[in-house]
């Protein structure tokens, strides 16, 4: 089974930015993690800042994978052209959140994204990921 997680805008910074809300480990420590407590799967990891580069990742994986995890980031409340290129291919996409989206600004309750995917995890910290791997287990 082949799942790539990709995310979006800043979270390159995970670890260092905002930790209160993001904890501080970085993603790739807990990428790291992941592999070990997934063996059997061939996950990947992908992060972009740029809205295109994600689309076009979307698309290149978005027929050969069993499962995508998608953190959009900011462009999960603003990104019609996300929400047409999940819609554009067969892999089952999941939307992933770090922090509980509904608990926080009232302009981040709204996902664009969510109408698309398979499902929605949000406010688990980095252990969102996880859940949302193990969904694609059962």
């Amino acid at each position: 089974m082949k799942i790539i997680i990709i995310n979006g805008p800043n979270l390159n910074l995970i670890g260092t930015r905002e930790t209160d809300v993001y904890g501080s480990q970085s993603f790739i420590t807990y990428f790291q993690h992941l592999q070990s407590v997934f063996p059997q799967i061939e996950l990947s990891y992908f992060q972009s800042n740029v809205e295109g580069e994600l689309i076009n990742q979307l698309h290149q994986v978005g027929f050969t994978h069993q499962g995508i995890l998608l953190n959009a980031g900011g462009y999960t409340h603003t990104s019609v052209a996300l929400r047409d290129a999940i819609a554009s291919i067969t892999t089952p996409v999941i939307e992933v959140h770090i922090s509980n989206i509904f608990a926080r600004e009232e302009f981040r309750h709204t996902s664009l994204i969510a109408p698309k995917c398979k499902g929605s995890i949000s406010g688990f910290g980095l252990h969102s990921y996880q859940l949302a791997i193990q969904s694609f287990l059962l």
